[in-house]
């Protein structure tokens, strides 16, 4: 068989083009091809139109080795994936006797008689192999074929992730020859930074193809991914390694994790690991700073939260002790939100016995007409512990509460971990 180097997935389904349901299919299976050093350079959706599929699947075999289609293998007649491959094929579909009698078989432990539209699900053209489907009722297809003299590979996978991944795994892998490269990648998570700056920062690097170096926004700051490909996955390790120190060597002072940590769950571990008490004053993220400690895997009785306390009226925050919370209060002097943050964590420290407190300050909105039509968002951190207390501001452009609030609550737990790893 021909070594496969190339590929390019076509989800099939209107739903996707509707935005009814979010096609995981391609993220999952571009992964699994990237991993195997199989290059994807082409991913499409398109709706269940037979003339349309068959278009699809023939512009990606002038393009791709292999052609992977995610959907459209059910029983009803909307379901089309077949009928197009054949078309692209110039052969015609027929039923298979032991497909037909496998089906059967599993509509018979059902207790069910089978409906006569499944029965194009044992369907098969004379160039193609059937992929065994134990999780559900449609087989797949690996189908043979061939562009300008060279071998294509079209294969047909169902929709289901659950089916998918098995058929993936078991069925297809293993008729397939792919090309002994290795991959190699490292992912470094950062804060503080933009996605633009990270870029000046990368300059030089984010334009090599081996290894490649990529930006990412995501909502916990600007990831940073390093690949490279090798013969062996000692060589990619090794073609990775000094574009990976040269990346960390210019991002010195924003990198907070890498690969899969997730900053949350580094926080919790670095309280535990020091025996230190949390509590938390919110007066601008609504509750988000709680949640994102919360989305953390593991006992409730082993977190190192002592209390918390989520408000940004005076009255509500009248259980700390302190009246200088309420938006009202803050004046335009920017250090005025800073004061602010830090009595509140001075007093949440106090109050609730804790070793740190981490408190953000109400938001104040800065504009000119008393609107918050394109207004500027202020609001302020502060960090009380046993050697004093740290404090910063935090402006941030009128994008959305939901934004905003995500915003200060990973600035936030970003300047909690680094205050913990200096410890």
């Amino acid at each position: 068989m021909h070594p496969i180097r190339s590929a390019e997935l076509i989800a099939v389904g209107t739903e996707l083009l509707l935005g009814e349901i979010v096609d995981t299919n391609s993220a999952y299976l571009a992964r699994e091809l990237a991993a195997r050093g199989v290059d994807v350079y082409w991913s499409q959706r398109v709706g269940d139109n037979r003339a349309r599929i068959a278009e699809a699947v023939r512009a990606a075999c002038a393009r791709a080795d292999l052609v992977v289609l995610c959907g459209g293998l059910g029983p009803t007649e909307d379901d089309l994936t077949r009928e197009a491959i054949a078309d692209v094929a110039g052969e015609t579909p027929l039923v298979d006797a032991e497909l037909e009698r496998v089906l059967r078989e599993r509509f018979g432990r059902l207790g069910r008689d089978m409906p006569n539209g499944n029965l194009k699900q044992a369907w098969i053209i004379p160039s193609a192999d059937a992929l065994a489907n134990p999780a559900g009722t449609a087989p797949g297809w690996l189908v043979r074929s061939e562009h300008a003299g060279t071998p294509r590979w079209i294969a047909a996978l169902p929709g289901p992730p659950r089916e998918l991944t098995r058929m993936w795994t078991e069925q297809l892998l293993p008729r397939l020859t792919l090309p002994q490269a290795a991959l190699a990648t490292a992912t470094l998570k950062t804060h503080g930074i933009g996605e633009s700056h990270v870029a000046d920062v990368l300059a030089g690097l984010t334009d090599r193809a081996n290894p490649s170096v990529a930006t990412y926004a995501k909502r916990d700051g600007v990831h940073v991914r390093v690949a490279a490909k090798g013969d062996t996955a000692e060589a990619a390790r090794a073609a990775l390694a000094p574009v990976l120190r040269e990346v960390e060597r210019r991002l010195d002072g924003h990198v907070w994790g890498r690969d899969s940590d997730e900053l949350p769950a580094l926080v919790l571990q670095a309280l535990r690991d020091q025996g230190a008490r949390l509590a938390i004053v919110d007066g601008a993220s609504g509750g988000a700073l709680i949640d994102r400690l919360d989305e953390v895997d593991g006992e409730r009785g082993a977190w190192p939260l002592t209390s918390a306390v989520i408000a940004w009226r005076d009255d509500a925050m009248a259980v700390l002790g302190t009246a200088r919370t309420a938006p009202a209060s803050l004046d335009r002097d920017d250090a005025d939100a800073q004061r602010v943050a830090v009595d509140l964590a001075e007093t949440g420290r106090a109050r609730c016995a804790a070793d740190l407190c981490l408190a953000l300050a109400p938001w104040r909105v800065d504009a000119e007409d008393g609107t918050t039509a394109g207004a500027s968002w202020t609001s302020a951190w502060a960090i009380a512990g046993p050697n004093g207390t740290e404090a910063r501001r935090v402006t941030l452009p009128d994008l959305g509460h939901g934004w905003r609030r995500e915003r200060v609550a990973f600035t936030a737990l970003v300047a909690l971990w680094t205050q913990l790893v200096r410890t």
